[in-house]
This record gives structure tokens, sequence and C-alpha cells, in this order.
């Protein structure tokens, strides 16, 4: 009988000196998780992994005492799919949240999307298929699009960076292949970001767009402001203007600021996503939805919330996912999601893509691997294989 033998965790840094608008990531740390099974496979037990976004720290406390133990207590048929032949990922997120009240959507949605994403890892490597493969089988329309748009995120607050500095990293993504690339605003004056964006616009080719992110900085008057000074710019987006929960902010800009806005981000489960549509005055023909499934309780509830947006005759291709990882690409190939995030120098090894990817035109095509892909990126794997050997 298919069983998990162990669930693995270790916090590692992913400090930087780096800033945006409302943190600095000098301390910030990220949670690595192995979910471990009795199945074998080329003579090895087969093992699925998975990791937080950055911008949340590591969960390792909640994981190791809290969501870790129920899974490896649990008896075997209530973690097993009804023919006893794979793992159910989403018995097993109902089996984590046994006892959990409702509400409260901050670090446990994290540590229970970590360890979901390790789930699904280990489950499509059991049905011994690419992770976006399967979900277009159990969830879509059967065929994957494995060419997905990504856009390059960047354009932090450095120490003492200048101009030329800024405008030097944006070239560097322009180079790799990115059209659309996005920096920070709300960290500086302004007048500062007007300067700071007007750099970068100059140097972008006719096909290329600029998004800015504010990280919920702002109040309404503040946002106002830049919605105002920013409409003098053709963006492809204003991301996250205030708080995430304020509604009304959002509602209220979306009246100033005609042109794309974008949010999403730190929203962490169906309840506060479907309220974002139904207060926050998002335009179904332009805004972008930007949850992120290894932040809000894992692709199980992020397939509740790809429901709730149907239900509310939303597109999903307006989702482009916060992260940078490889699991919100598989979901993006496999679901027909709009894209995903990319951090071409940051928070690496944990972001960008399988060795030989090449971004074209801000697209990539992912490669036939089996799982979410992980074994295919070898600064990664070589990390992730520790927590086991």
């Amino acid at each position: 009988m298919m069983k998990i033998t162990n669930i693995v965790e270790e916090t590692k840094s992913i400090s930087s000196n780096i800033k945006n608008a409302y943190i600095d990531f000098s301390k910030m740390t990220i949670s690595v998780v192995a979910v471990c099974s009795n199945v074998i496979k080329n003579g090895k037990p087969l093992i699925g992994y998975g990791f937080n976004s950055n911008g949340r720290y590591g969960q390792g406390h909640l994981i190791r005492e809290r969501f870790a133990p129920r899974l490896l207590e649990a008896h075997t048929k209530e973690i097993l799919n009804d023919e006893g032949t794979n793992f159910d990922p989403i018995k097993m997120w109902n089996v984590m949240m046994k006892n959990e009240k409702p509400g409260g959507h901050g670090e446990r949605s994290v540590a229970v999307g970590t360890i979901d994403m390790a789930i699904w890892d280990l489950v499509s490597k059991i049905e011994d298929k690419p992770l976006f493969q399967m979900l277009a089988e159990r969830y879509g329309n059967g065929k994957p699009n494995r060419k997905v748009f990504v856009y390059a995120a960047g354009g932090y607050y450095w120490p003492n960076q200048g101009l030329n500095s800024l405008t030097d990293e944006i070239k560097k993504y322009l180079d790799l292949g990115y059209t659309v690339v996005k920096k920070k605003i709300g960290g500086a004056s302004l007048s500062e970001d007007c300067k700071r964006i007007e750099a970068v616009l100059k140097i972008l080719g006719p096909e290329d767009q600029l998004a800015v992110d504010a990280n919920g900085r702002f109040d309404l008057k503040t946002a106002v402001e830049y919605g105002k000074a920013l409409s003098n710019y053709n963006l492809f987006w204003y991301e996250e203007p205030g708080d995430p929960l304020d509604f009304e902010l959002h509602k209220e800009l979306s009246k100033h600021y005609i042109p794309p806005l974008a949010t999403g981000e730190n929203l962490f489960s169906v309840h506060d996503a479907r309220n974002l549509i139904r207060y926050a005055g998002m335009r179904k023909d332009k805004d972008w939805l930007q949850f992120d499934c290894a932040l809000s309780y894992g692709l199980v509830e992020y397939l509740k919330i790809i429901e709730m947006l149907r239900e509310n005759q939303w597109d999903v291709s307006r989702c482009i996912p916060h992260g940078g990882h490889q699991m919100s690409l598989a979901i993006a190939a496999g679901l027909g999601l709009g894209g995903n995030e990319s951090y071409p120098d940051l928070f690496q090894p944990y972001g960008g893509f399988p060795d030989g990817v090449e971004v074209e035109k801000s697209f990539v095509t992912l490669p036939e691997i089996t799982g979410i892909g992980f074994e295919g990126k070898s600064d990664l794997f070589s990390i992730m294989k520790q927590l086991v050997d």
C-alpha cells in the first residue's frame, strides 16, 4: 500500500539588499519541503518537492508542528484516490486543514501551500506526466499550452542605486528576451519615481512595455496622485496601489486611473479573492489578477478560485500569478492562465526555468519533464535533494 513515509522541511535564506515600497529583504527566508513516498520508480522512492514564494518568510514551525504530522498520521484511505493508485491532493489538503477554523488567511496559508506544491509534484510523478499535462487532462481541455507568457520582475530599490544602474538592470532583461519588465514604485518620492520610470521608458523598444508595482504602500490620496502621474505613461499595469484588503480604495482608484490595474498576490483564499471581484471595481476586460498558489493554500485552493472566477464571468487568462516559480508556470500551461511572473536575477535558484529554456519575446516553452520540472533546473534541484540525501 502506498504511503507517505516522511515530510522534511528546511528553512533557507534568500536575503538580499533590495527593498520595495514596504519591506526590505535583508532577512528573508524560504521553506523548502520534500514529501517522501514508498512508491518506487527506477529503483528509487518518488519524492515531491515544494517551496513558498518570496515575500513571505519560511514556515518551518507550522509545517513541522501542525501540517506535516497530520498527513503522516492519516489513515491510508484518507490520502489515496478511490482506486488506490495515487495520492489525492484534495483529500490530503482536507487532512492538513482538519481542526483549522475558517478565516485568518495569513502564515497558515503559506505553510499549506508549500506542502501542497510538493504533493502535486509527487502525484504527477506517480502518473509519469508533467504537471501541466496532468492538469490539462484533469481540469482543462486535455491539451496544455506549453508556451507561456512571462515578464521580468525587478527594478527594486538598491542602496546608492542611480538611474544608470537601474537601466543597466532593465537592459539585461530585454537582452534575455523579455518584452515586458516591471519596476518598483512607492519607495521614493513621486517625482523621483517618475524619473526612474522615464529612464526605463527611454530604453524600451517599440514592442516593449513597463509595469509598476507599489506593493500596497499607498493610501487613497497617494494612490490617486500616482495614478494621475502614471496616466502619462503607457504602462502594462499599475500594481497593488493600496492595502490588499482595501477594496474601496481600489474601486475608487479605478475611477481615476483608466489603464490596467493589477492586484491579488496578497490575498490568500477563495473568499478574499471573491471579495476582490465583488467589491474592488476590478474590470474584466483590462485588469489583472495575481493570486499565488504557493501563498494561498496551494493548487487545491487555486482551483476553487478559478471556479469562482468562471462563475463570475472572468476569463482565467486575466490571471498572471505572483511568485516566479515553476509551479505557477505549470498551472498556466495546463489551465490556460495568462502567464507568470519571472525573476531573472533575484531569489535564485528558486525562480526561473529549467536549464536550457530561453525567453523569446516574453514567452517560454515548457519542456517535457515529469512533475513540476524541478529536476530540470540543476541549481535548484541540488538544494532540494539535500533534504533527503
